[in-house]
């Protein structure tokens, strides 16, 4: 790629949103496949992920030409969806460790591989974008915990393939809802913190307070 810099909300900006939309969509649907075919949390959690990451996207578009405080209430809904997400993840897991499963280590990490070369694409061109904003922030904080995660299913993956348990696929699952739980608290603190900065207001945390 060149080492060009998009400008802030121009037709390559948008052209850039939306692929990175299509792509996380087209790979959240392979999470899915082979979540469901492999038996694997891992897998199928990331589907999520990259459901909730398309989510973002979209909005990203529709915030293009939205004022601040409507791109500050996308980003905090991006957050919420990070943090409902996570929920759904570790429960899915406490299952499955209830119910026993049986992953497919083979299948983990050609989909975790496939899936990382897609999001290093994605957060090559967000970071691309110059002048980002709150809600474009979010979205690049979504890609690059979607590349680390896709790390930790391919070594998953090998775990499983050579040992035969289930509980590799199961930890990386909840390691992956552990890292979306982080995104969204960064996500919603930073979009709290851009409400202070638009209304020129210093933001007095607990901790600033006890220092009084």
């Amino acid at each position: 790629m060149s080492g060009e810099v998009i400008d802030v909300d121009t037709p390559e900006k948008r052209k850039t949103l939306w692929i990175v939309l299509w792509l996380n969509v087209a790979i959240a649907v392979g999470f899915f496949i082979t979540g469901f075919i492999g038996d694997s949390n891992a897998l199928f959690a990331n589907g999520l992920d990259n459901t909730s990451d398309a989510a973002v996207y979209a909005l990203s578009l529709l915030a293009l030409t939205r004022s601040r405080v409507w791109k500050r209430g996308a980003a905090r809904l991006s957050g919420i969806m990070l943090l409902v997400f996570s929920a759904g993840v570790i429960i899915d897991a406490v299952r499955r460790f209830l119910e026993g499963s049986d992953p497919v280590g083979i299948m983990m990490m050609g989909m975790a591989a496939v899936a990382g070369i897609v999001n290093l694409i994605s957060l090559v061109l967000l970071k691309r974008l110059q002048n980002r904003d709150v809600n474009l922030r979010a979205a690049t904080t979504f890609s690059f915990n979607d590349f680390v995660a896709n790390g930790g299913i391919f070594l998953a993956g090998i775990v499983v393939l050579f040992a035969g348990a289930n509980w590799p696929d199961l930890v990386v699952g909840i390691a992956v809802a552990g890292i979306a739980l982080y995104g969204g608290i960064e996500i919603l603190r930073d979009a709290h913190g851009d409400m202070h900065e638009d209304a020129q207001t210093a933001h007095t945390s607990l901790t600033d307070g006890f220092r009084k």
